[in-house]
């Protein structure tokens, strides 16, 4: 049986989330990224988090809120830089928030190992570079790896076009991006979806995310945004 519950408001979705937490984010740049979970976290209040996420905010929106609200303590991500991402920036040099850089590949099978059990890993990636400082390096067949170890979340805040009413998701194009490996990686699944039908509304060929892996729903209108500029 689903253990995934339907909720009537982001608030209800995201009542309990604890201080100290490590919460994934889905998203990439505005893509996918969970708005009305994020807006509804600034409003519960949480502080002192972890955000596992590939960006580190655009704008003044979604994660770049949380950001400014003072919730965040430290950020993994593989690209905290863009032409919109001022608040971050701005929060990094004045040495309010800490970053660890993970490259995008292994951002994403460190978590995939995560929802797999894998203890752990070997990948050439960052072989040779400030990244690998303090990592196990090991040779295998001639080239040179290193030991990354699994990306877990207290919880995953991510979007999702439909959801039937066990949990079981269906992504909408690019939009898919991480969430499928963080919904796996997360002890609590979160996630907006724009509609949610009725249990076998859903083409079982189509599901990209079990609903085991699910554990909060929560319908959404659907927003849009566009970032103006860089400051």
């Amino acid at each position: 049986m689903s253990r995934a519950e339907v909720v009537q408001s982001t608030d209800a979705a995201v009542a309990g989330i604890e201080d100290g937490s490590t919460i994934l984010v889905g998203g990439f740049g505005l893509a996918g990224m969970p708005f009305d979970l994020i807006d509804a976290l600034i409003r519960q209040g949480a502080k002192d988090l972890t955000i596992v996420s590939n960006n580190a905010g655009n704008g003044d929106v979604g994660l770049a809120a949380l950001l400014a609200a003072g919730r965040v303590r430290k950020v993994l991500c593989s690209f905290p830089r863009q032409a919109d991402s001022w608040v971050f920036d701005g929060l990094y040099r004045e040495g309010k928030i800490e970053l660890e850089v993970v490259p995008q590949g292994n951002l994403a099978e460190r978590m995939r190992a995560a929802g797999a059990g894998i203890g752990a890993f070997y990948c050439p990636t960052a072989v040779g570079t400030p990244l690998a400082e303090g990592k196990e390096e090991r040779e295998i067949d001639g080239r040179k790896y290193l030991l990354e170890y699994p990306i877990k979340g207290d919880y995953a805040l991510i979007g999702a076009h439909v959801a039937d009413a066990m949990g079981n998701l269906v992504y909408r194009r690019t939009a898919r991006n991480f969430g499928p490996v963080m919904a796996t990686a997360a002890t609590t699944t979160i996630v907006q979806v724009d509609e949610v039908v009725a249990p076998g509304m859903l083409d079982a060929e189509a599901v990209v995310t079990p609903s085991i892996y699910v554990d909060r729903i929560v319908q959404v209108a659907a927003r849009h945004y566009t970032v103006q500029g860089a400051r």
